[in-house]
């Protein structure tokens, strides 16, 4: 009996030790796809942008957005960089094609601290290895996710609403200052 108890024990923290031991994130991946060639999925650093085949797309598009002066001045002001954003891309997708270097071409020109940008790839099903399109219900890209004290500001889907995407992230850290319960940081973004 004693040998039976010790051995599930023994199991039971064999299992325990595997469970609670930190995941690997795969990030980086690149797949082939037989219509849309090397393709980038999962979670991806930026630099991977600035490689071929990807760079064709992405480098013309960033160097030649024309910012939005207005919106860029006003974004400045609400603090861009104290919020987290979270890009769903297609490197399949023209739309990501257009949108997704603008978004950093923005975000570059704001000097926003890109280790709070997280990059998510998928695939023609936007599907991505690890199922955050599902927790994050991505239907369409880009998708690019503004939060903050980890719950969801807003998000802009496909294109920018309003034509820029500068004004519609705006429009979204307004709504956040807006319905904020906490006098204290009202006070504190006014003053800076």
């Amino acid at each position: 009996m004693k040998k039976i108890i010790s051995s599930t024990l023994f199991a039971i923290t064999l299992l325990s030790i595997t469970h609670c031991s930190p995941q690997k994130k795969v990030i980086n991946r690149e797949v082939e796809h037989s219509q849309h060639g090397k393709m980038l999925l999962g979670l991806q650093s930026l630099s991977q942008f600035e490689k071929a085949p990807f760079n064709t797309w992405y480098s013309q598009e960033k160097s030649e957005y024309q910012l939005d002066s207005k919106g860029m001045q006003q974004l400045k002001k609400q603090k861009l960089h104290t919020f987290k954003i979270t890009a769903f891309v297609g490197t399949w997708c023209e739309d990501s094609h257009r949108e997704f270097p603008r978004l950093i071409r923005i975000l570059e020109e704001l000097q926003y601290p890109m280790g709070k940008l997280e990059i998510i790839t998928v695939n023609t099903k936007k599907q991505s290895p690890t199922g955050e399109e599902v927790i994050n219900n991505i239907h369409k890209v880009p998708t690019f996710i503004v939060s903050k004290y980890g719950k969801e500001v807003g998000r802009i889907t496909e294109f920018p609403k309003s034509g820029y995407i500068e004004r519609d992230l705006v429009e979204i850290t307004n709504t956040f200052y807006e319905n904020d319960k906490n006098p204290f940081r009202k006070i504190f973004l006014i003053v800076n």
